[in-house]
């Protein structure tokens, strides 16, 4: 039973840093239930005000649908309503609306909807398959703008005013054109998710713009620096900010663009560096080279240092 419901989410989402806990897996890619627990658990033991279970960091696309109901199941197992857990969801319409309804019987205190697999299709369509799942279930619901799946400000505005459980919105594309008209039309009525790639690179601009949180991937494995990041940005320490962009996170976007799917990668590559290994990523991603993560562990320590 969800213990946040969606008008609180949508509060508590907005007021900190979010996170992805990545999904550990042995060397067969088999769900390890103990280790994820304990990394949810040590991840909560920092400033964190919402758990994305399954999610991207986490390998939702490598997950089937019972996978995604059991590692949610054991992230809320851990969190035991501390801070809300918000399942991964997608694929097709079919398949969503029922990891949707597994996820609230799992306990899930929200869905984040990602987009449908492959298909690019109109507004008309994407509203369908986002309301199909905000009707599956009594949860909140925060859709995911990206990829092949970006609705413009009066489709959401439409679903907004049919789907009192659409809470939040979750930028990844990046438009700031799209994104003003969106916060503009809106406002209070969603709660705004910073959701490109490495969230850290934008969070100061996007918070010019109403986008109070994002999800940081790096909490995974350097929580300290990435809570002390987040409230530079909320506290306008520019001078803080760019240093580190400067110093660790682009150095780290660059590492991690050297191969396709790294961004999820190099954040497994970063829990094993920092000796919390979480097992190798699921294919069709690989994990970096040796070389690769010594780079990024020199990365890390000087950031540390």
């Amino acid at each position: 039973m969800s213990h946040f419901s969606p008008t609180d989410l949508a509060r508590q989402l907005g007021q900190g840093l979010l996170s992805f806990p990545v999904t550990h897996f042995d060397a067969q890619g088999a769900f390890l239930e103990g280790p994820y627990r304990d990394h949810c658990g040590w991840m909560l033991e920092r400033e964190l005000t919402g758990l994305f279970a399954a999610g991207g960091t986490g390998e939702f696309f490598s997950l089937t649908p019972a996978e995604v109901a059991q590692v949610v199941a054991a992230a809320v197992a851990e969190t035991n309503g501390r801070i809300p857990v918000i399942s991964g969801c997608g694929y097709g319409t079919a398949i969503a609306t029922g990891i949707a309804r597994d996820a609230e019987k799992a306990g899930a205190d929200g869905l984040l909807l990602l987009p449908p697999y492959l298909m690019h299709a109109k507004q008309e369509g994407l509203a369908d398959h986002i309301e199909a799942v905000c009707r599956a279930t009594g949860l909140g619901v925060i859709v995911y703008n990206r990829d092949n799946a970006i609705i413009n400000d009066d489709t959401l505005a439409r679903l907004c005013d049919r789907n009192p459980n659409l809470i939040g919105f979750k930028d990844g594309v990046g438009d700031i054109e799209l994104m003003t008209r969106i916060y503009a039309r809106m406002g209070d009525r969603l709660t705004y998710i910073g959701g490109l790639p490495t969230a850290e690179t934008f969070a100061t601009p996007y918070l010019t713009m109403g986008v109070t949180t994002y999800s940081s991937a790096i909490f995974n494995f350097m929580p300290e620096w990435a809570l002390a990041f987040y409230k530079a940005v909320r506290a306008g320490d520019q001078v803080y900010v760019m240093d580190q962009l400067r110093n660790f996170v682009l150095p780290y976007i660059a590492l991690r663009d050297r191969g396709r799917g790294y961004a999820v990668s190099i954040v497994k590559a970063g829990m094993r560096v920092i000796g919390r290994d979480a097992g190798p990523v699921r294919s069709p991603l690989t994990d970096l080279s040796a070389a690769e993560e010594e780079e990024l562990r020199a990365l890390i320590e000087r950031a540390a240092a």
